[in-house]
């Protein structure tokens, strides 16, 4: 045993944590775990052993959950008195920082030994040997547990585990939050003169307490912390220079009668880099307008909170700033979590801790802020909101995986999560897709049209009667008798009575008396109408066919909304959204004329057919006898040109009939951009239990042992579901499933580097020379992107190997001819700027951009399929784009179409190419 590290780290004329100790108790063995709040909140857990407490500190707490395993990092032994510290170790210190007694207790080994010290050497050898198992008689924690020293996290680390006893249990022990000794909470803890051990008795500290933290820097709130375990605090903002960005705002009176920006509901959380994650507080929508020391905090609908939270108001006025705040009020309960009821019944401060979460500003000493992008707003934000009182809190915003946050939401009891667009702007009194609101359990706001009252009961009534809105039509949605207590039934009865009519508010009447199966003998009930005018929160298990909600539990009043605005709230799709919030804010150019040339047949633009009208953003139309859904019409895929996802998906519907021979029964490596040319993009070459049930697809196992089902090519509604997943390009494989080692084509890719188009013109003329000289016929088309394809067909009678061999005897002739401006290295470093003639596209898995595929690139040019005397100088990728290919195709036809013949004879072409060509 040793103190001496841990004499070592304090100083004791500065700290009241206790030097010594030792144990009277000759019968029983002490732990005791102290919840600790130093520069990140743990808690430390302690074994009576050898005369000292052997220490480990566990971050997460300890669970009572035998699957969950906690990091347990040992660290110095603590004195035997220690086990009864609680208060505040002075900031500086070592470990500065709140102290409690989570819990304590007697331990003892799983094995039956007696007797105290024989129970300790045979913990110590245990100890010794990494793998500590106790039974624990605590006030909190019951049972037995393991500390098992592990590897990967230095000599220090361990884990506590629970095992599988009476006392297991998945329930969440570390939300049972106060202290075993003195009652309180870390919170409470903080702001009162505490009891601590000093001199070997308890003393009360007097000195002045540390100061709050800056606003960027505050504490979270206790269950808040537990998300900081999947998300960091944004960074982003605290990098950025609030000084210049206030400089570059406009100017601008303060906003007056401005309704809050609202959020969008949608069904599930998703992880993207250009959005943050806040936690959705339980409470009334706020907006506070502070202007030199006048205030006006208001509901979402312009509704005076000045009286009933009086508390806020009074302290918004003592403020020395001038600004428009956005944020939350909510009543927090004794596990730091918002209370919805308790805010509904607030009428003081004794019955609640109110408080207002800022997550947003938008005006600011005579500055416009709601052009600014969310993450300038939020860092002067935590540059100016006052942190001089705990009843304003600054609403942490996280940097985070998105379903990871969602999950820890839910595990520490919260109503759901936020999702903001990093660069939104915000836009008063509109519900943005920009914003995105997904919630962890249902729950619906809801009108009271009536109540009713079972025959014989005492009650004021028995339930309440719900409706929604719909198409003009007050709907009912069901009826809620959970809830309530009696308090609570007598207030709301006085409010209904002024409201009771005899006049049936609902579109139908409700058949208040009617069985269900969880209830076959209703009690008989009365109903008594109201008029429709008060709305209120409930939560339930799920909606029926018939659009009623199952197992509703009333949560609360709503006396910030309007009766005439509550409708049946439907998530959307969280993809459809999110694309959707990535949309360019303004129109582009007008679509630019194609070039006029004289070189090639490529017509004017025409009048063509097309799949989608223009002017509905979703239509459902039904291909080969699949209904597909296309959305976001209106979205701009190609910006410079003003080119829409509608109109991609009207090409590939015009040139379906031309482009599927070179797609149908080929794997296809799908190359995504969903929003756009601009935006990110990424190979998807694995459809498994992504694609729709009638997609036909591949299983392949790839060179590197990956097992993949691609998407194969069929038919128009294959091709236009590629597409709808913002497939700009189609990239087939070159050889089909009935023989996919076989290749149909071999191919050249020529792909220039520094060199000039008309060069490659000339590359591949001169490919041409050669093919005529071996009478290999050879077909060529743009790549739509910079370089040219040549294909040879191979009719399937050869492998990969064979295809490549063949391609590199070609290219190898050319670059004889024209050493110049032509390469065959494969790493471009050592190409010298030179054209790279790339046989080695002909492997099993290479795709390139198929004939008559749109490209990613500015101008939405088109692989497009060439006489060869179209290949001459002055040809350039703009003669072929999405307004001119279907035209030219109607007039010229399918020139690829030999590609697909019965091939050449391999054997006999190479004999005469080295006959010819020694």
């Amino acid at each position: 045993m040793s103190l001496d590290k841990y004499a070592e780290k304090r100083d004791f004329t500065k700290t009241a944590e206790p030097k010594a100790g030792k144990s009277k108790d000759k019968d029983k063995l002490m732990f005791v775990i102290q919840k600790h709040d130093a520069s990140r909140l743990h808690y430390d857990f302690r074994l009576e052993m050898d005369g000292v407490l052997k220490s480990w500190a566990v971050p997460k707490g300890p669970s009572t959950d035998p699957k969950t395993k906690r990091l347990a990092m040992m660290v110095e032994d603590h004195p035997f008195d220690y086990r009864n510290f609680e208060g505040i170790i002075p900031q500086g210190e070592y470990g500065g920082g709140t102290v409690i007694v989570w819990d304590e207790g007697t331990y003892e080994p799983i094995e039956e030994i007696k007797g105290k010290k024989a129970q300790e050497k045979h913990l110590l050898a245990q100890l010794k040997a990494g793998s500590l198992k106790i039974k624990l008689h605590g006030e909190k924690l019951e049972g037995e547990y393991a500390l098992v020293k592990t590897h990967g996290m230095g000599e220090n680390g361990w884990l506590l585990i629970k095992h599988k006893d009476d006392f297991a249990s998945t329930a969440d022990i570390t939300k049972k939050d106060k202290s075993v000794l003195s009652g309180k909470t870390i919170e409470k803890m903080e702001k009162t003169s505490e009891k601590v051990w000093q001199h070997g008795h308890e003393e009360v500290i007097t000195e002045e307490k540390p100061k709050k933290k800056s606003a960027s820097k505050k504490k979270l709130h206790e269950p808040i912390a537990d998300l900081a375990e999947v998300a960091d605090e944004s960074e982003a903002s605290n990098d950025l220079d609030v000084k210049a960005i206030l400089k570059k705002a406009p100017r601008g009176a303060i906003p007056t009668g401005v309704k809050p920006m609202l959020a969008t509901l949608v069904n599930e959380p998703f992880d993207d880099p250009d959005w943050v994650y806040e936690v959705k507080w339980d409470g009334y929508r706020a907006l506070g307008f502070i202007n030199k020391g006048d205030v006006q905090l208001l509901s979402r609908n312009n509704k005076d909170f000045n009286e009933k939270y009086y508390p806020l108001k009074t302290l918004l006025e003592s403020w020395k700033i001038n600004a428009v705040i956005d944020g939350e009020i909510l009543v927090l309960n004794d596990e730091g979590v918002s209370n919805f009821g308790a805010l509904q019944n607030w009428r003081s401060e004794a019955d609640g801790e109110l408080v207002l979460y800022v997550f947003d500003i938008l005006w600011y000493d005579g500055k416009n802020l709601m052009d600014l992008p969310l993450i300038e707003r939020q860092a002067i934000l935590k540059e100016v909101l006052p942190d001089d009182d705990d009843r304003v809190r600054l609403s942490q915003t996280f940097k985070a995986n998105g379903t990871e946050f969602f999950e820890a939401a839910g595990k520490i009891g919260l109503e759901g999560i936020m999702a903001k667009r990093a660069n939104s702007t915000y836009v008063a009194d509109n519900r943005s897709k920009d914003w995105l609101k997904i919630k962890i359990n249902k729950r619906q706001e809801v009108v009271i049209g009536g109540f009713t009252k079972n025959e014989g009961t005492g009650k004021q009534f028995s339930s309440l009667l719900l409706g929604v809105y719909e198409d003009g039509k007050f709907q009912y949605v069901g009826k809620v008798g959970t809830g309530f207590s009696d308090k609570l039934q007598k207030e709301m009865m006085a409010t209904f009575k002024p409201l009771i009519t005899d006049k049936l508010p609902f579109d139908t009447e409700p058949d208040v008396n009617k069985p269900s199966r969880f209830r076959p003998n209703p009690p008989k009930a009365k109903a008594t109408w109201l008029k429709p005018e008060l709305v209120c929160e409930v939560s339930f298990a799920e909606v029926t066919g018939d659009g009623v909600f199952r197992h509703p539990s009333f949560e609360g009043m709503r006396a910030d909304k309007k009766a005439k605005e509550v409708v049946r709230e439907t998530e959307a799709d969280t993809t459809d959204i999110v694309e959707d919030a990535a949309e360019p804010t303004e129109e582009k150019k007008s679509k630019e004329k194609p070039e006029k040339s004289n070189i090639v047949n490529a017509p004017k633009e025409t009048v063509k057919r097309t799949l989608l009208n223009p002017k509905e953003e979703t239509q459902v139309k039904k291909i080969c006898g699949h209904d597909l859904k296309f959305t976001h019409l209106g979205k701009v895929y190609w910006p410079e040109d003003g080119i829409t996802k509608r109109d991609m998906f009207n090409y590939y519907y015009q040139v379906a009939e031309y482009i599927l021979p070179y797609l149908k029964d080929r794997p296809q490596s799908l190359n995504r951009f969903p929003n756009g040319i601009h935006g990110p993009s990424f190979y998807q070459k694995d459809v498994r239990g992504k694609s729709p049930d009638w997609v036909k697809t591949f299983p392949y196992t790839t060179s590197d042992g990956e097992d993949k089902d691609y998407l194969v090519g069929q038919d128009e509604a294959t091709l236009l579901w590629m597409a709808s997943l913002g497939c700009i390009e189609m990239n087939p494989w070159f050889s089909r499933i009935q023989s996919p080692d076989n290749p149909d084509y071999c191919i050249i890719d020529l792909d220039p580097d520094k060199n000039t188009f008309d060069q490659v013109i000339a590359a591949a003329q001169e490919i041409k020379k050669v093919l005529d000289a071996i009478d290999v016929p050879g077909y060529c088309k743009t790549s739509g992107s910079t370089g040219m394809h040549i294909y040879i067909p191979l009719g399937a009678k050869y492998d990969y190997d064979q295809s490549q061999l063949f391609a590199k005897l070609i290219v190898n002739i050319v670059h004889k001819q024209i050493p110049d401006y032509t390469s065959l290295e494969r790493m471009v470093k050592n190409r010298d700027g030179k054209m790279y003639l790339d046989f080695l596209q002909n492997r099993p898995g290479a795709t390139i951009a198929g004939p008559y595929s749109l490209r990613p690139k500015p101008g939405a040019t088109v692989s497009m399929p060439l006489h060869w005397d179209e290949v001459k100088p002055g040809l350039t990728m703009k003669h072929f784009t999405i307004h001119n290919a279907i035209a030219r195709l109607k007039k010229e036809g399918d020139l690829f179409k030999g590609v697909l013949d019965e091939g050449i004879d391999l054997e006999k072409t190479i004999k005469k190419a080295q006959s010819i060509f020694k």
